[in-house]
């Protein structure tokens, strides 16, 4: 059954691809050789339509994330943090874009029908100016890692989310409140379960009715929310720079799914349908930003300095419909688990795990071994530090600032260098640009959720 998994990975994806790439820059196996089109030789068992691959991305992005906007707005005010969330939503899409268009270039030079992300890197550094040439062996290493920790954290986010919602149901049945680690305990089961599902095909359906049940509980949200809107001069326009890095941290990682958008397009049946102007990628973004802006804008507006790491315990908990919005807002997370669970095991399987036990008879076994093990990391990141939203804006800064600005922008100026940098070489400017915003974004952002976690636990809370 891993033959399944295997499937997935480009062909030749073992091979040593520096003498193609010093091929390609001496003009043998030019780019501009345009008879192979990697797109037509793909070898996907489990291929996803265009309106599959639309329903994952829109679930793989429409996450904890969306309802932790209005506390994202109380770390940037209210105008700021409606025209930012439109700008860093139009820098990740098009980031996105200069990802999957080196990653085609990458895979047009090499005659291969798909590239991961580590591979792109280390393929792109390899034909990049000499002074990036020197990191592309451990290139890979280094996007794995950000990959693999920042989809684990996650799945670590949504195992808080639907602990802390589950409980603030639970504690109106209940005379003595049980701790929310106590919650996260008893989900452990029902999360290794939905992380046994292996390929997106069979997710797809579970992400339709995570899609249905997200759109109900944005409909009851809505009703919270319109309820009693105080003035709008009551809120500030403009938070202050040391909370901004918060704001950034949870935009990012509400509006990124960097890790998804690679594996879905990999899996498409009609890859050529995710690019373009009115292509999968575009369409989904538009409505997750639309989505994003007003869930924060209206929720803070209406909540203030007390809104929540997720908006869902504004709600008053006693009323039927707040229960209603947090255990269906809770199933939903949870099936989306299974595909956010997806990418990590991938990465870890294929890349790491599988050449080492491909001779094994146990195969299977040691792959839900893997993914159980997945799940059991995130659980302990989960009781350990069970802070919602500081978790979100930590690895969005952290992780996403890296893989969703500045490693494109790195892997561009590679596969571009030396003579199609543009007029006055903007596109060598306009990347390093990208590169410097990621880099300060990562550390501002890193520092501050840092400093408000370990305040958060000195103080007990």
């Amino acid at each position: 059954m891993a033959q399944e998994t295997m499937k997935l990975k480009p062909v030749g994806a073992n091979k040593n691809y520096s003498d193609d790439s010093r091929n390609v820059e001496r003009g043998e196996g030019s780019p501009q050789d345009d008879d192979y089109d990697p797109h037509l030789h793909r070898n996907v068992e489990h291929p996803t339509s265009n309106t599959e691959t639309l329903i994952h991305l829109l679930k793989g992005s429409l996450g904890t994330g969306i309802l932790a906007m209005p506390e994202a707005f109380k770390n940037s005010g209210l105008t700021n943090g409606f025209i930012c969330t439109i700008l860093i939503g139009i820098l990740c899409t098009y980031c996105l874009h200069i990802l999957v268009k080196a990653q085609y270039i990458m895979c047009k030079r090499l005659k291969v029908p798909i590239l991961t992300y580590p591979e792109s890197m280390k393929v792109a550094l390899e034909s990049g100016p000499q002074c990036l040439r020197k990191f592309a062996n451990m290139s890979p290493i280094l996007v794995d890692f950000f990959l693999v920790i920042y989809q684990l954290g996650i799945c670590c986010v949504y195992v808080v989310f639907v602990a802390v919602n589950i409980k603030a149901v639970a504690d109106q049945y209940t005379e003595t409140a049980i701790s929310v680690k106590l919650y996260i305990l008893m989900l452990l089961v029902p999360f290794i379960l939905i992380n046994s599902i292996r390929n997106l095909k069979l997710l797809a359906p579970f992400s339709t009715l995570a899609n249905v049940l997200t759109f109900a509980s944005f409909g009851i949200v809505l009703y919270y929310i319109f309820q009693d809107l105080p003035s709008i001069d009551e809120r500030p326009h403009f938070g202050t720079a040391y909370t901004f890095p918060l704001f950034f941290g949870t935009t990012l990682f509400a509006l990124e799914a960097v890790g998804v958008v690679i594996a879905l397009e990999n899996n498409m049946k009609t890859p050529k349908s995710f690019g373009g102007t009115c292509g999968v990628l575009n369409v989904a973004m538009v409505v997750i930003v639309f989505l994003y802006v007003g869930m924060g804008f209206l929720g803070y507006w209406r909540y203030g300095e007390q809104s929540e790491a997720s908006i869902t315990l504004n709600f008053p908990p006693q009323d039927a419909l707040a229960k209603t919005v947090n255990i269906l807002y809770s199933i939903a997370i949870f099936i989306s688990y299974g595909l956010q669970g997806y990418v990590p095991v991938k990465i870890l399987w294929d890349t790491y795990i599988f050449k080492r036990l491909e001779n094994s008879n146990h195969l299977l076994v040691w792959e839900y071994v893997l993914r159980i093990g997945a799940v059991i990391v995130t659980f302990v990141l989960a009781v350990t530090i069970p802070l919602l939203g500081l978790f979100i804006s930590l690895f969005g800064a952290f992780c996403l600032s890296a893989l969703g600005i500045a490693f494109p922008a790195i892997m561009e100026i590679c596969v571009m260098y030396p003579d199609k940098l543009g007029p006055c070489k903007y596109i060598l400017i306009k990347d390093i640009l990208l590169i410097l915003f990621g880099i300060i974004g990562l550390c501002a952002g890193s520092y501050s959720c840092l400093s408000e976690i370990i305040n958060a636990l000195s103080s007990g809370s």
